[in-house]
């Protein structure tokens, strides 16, 4: 596997090294191991699996409390994955970073405790897994605004079309009104 730092160095691309022939693949997508010495320690325990249809967003979500490390992958479609530093303390709170994660491509991407994140489907249909680092926790979720000028996040809408949103993501806070991290 090969760990690439974003331009947020807590958030990590992760690319695994895939082994194929005329019969298909086969790749690993997470080995305790390796993540260590990629600095990424954490113990996962629960995994999702969402499945989107092109155009819409999910997120930006967090769990200001039980927050959540994520490690994101795609097994069906495109989508183009976003993570906000939303630690006051940090050097780069308030800045984003997206990477297009797809079946395709096979890349991951982990973002780690203290990050809004959210993904933008471009295929007509996208199916989402990943794995966190704390259970849901409906009480303590929030949803920072998908296009709030302060984040000023260049989503690559298709069409210039507005994406589909939940009533939860079409009512997100700002930056400026959203519960941080210290």
């Amino acid at each position: 596997m090969e760990f690439i730092q974003a331009d947020i160095p807590d958030v990590i691309q992760i690319i695994p090294k895939q082994f194929g022939d005329s019969r298909g693949f086969v790749l690993e997508t997470y080995r305790s191991d390796l993540f260590a010495e990629a600095g990424i320690t954490a113990s996962f325990v629960q995994d999702n699996h969402s499945g989107s249809q092109q155009g819409v967003l999910r997120g930006l979500h967090y769990q200001i409390q039980h927050s959540q490390g994520k490690l994101v992958r795609v097994i069906a479609g495109e989508i183009y994955d976003v993570a906000v530093d939303i630690r006051r303390k940090s050097h780069t709170f308030g800045k984003w970073v997206g990477i297009s994660l797809s079946a395709e491509n096979k890349h991951q991407l982990w973002i780690p405790p203290g990050f809004a994140h959210g993904f933008y489907v471009l295929s007509e249909w996208a199916e989402v897994v990943y794995k966190t680092t704390d259970y849901y926790a409906p009480e303590f979720e929030r949803s920072l605004l998908w296009n709030d000028p302060a984040l000023d996040i260049r989503w690559p809408l298709l069409n210039g079309q507005p994406p589909t949103l939940s009533a939860k993501d079409a009512n997100g806070k700002s930056l400026a009104e959203a519960d941080l991290f210290d």
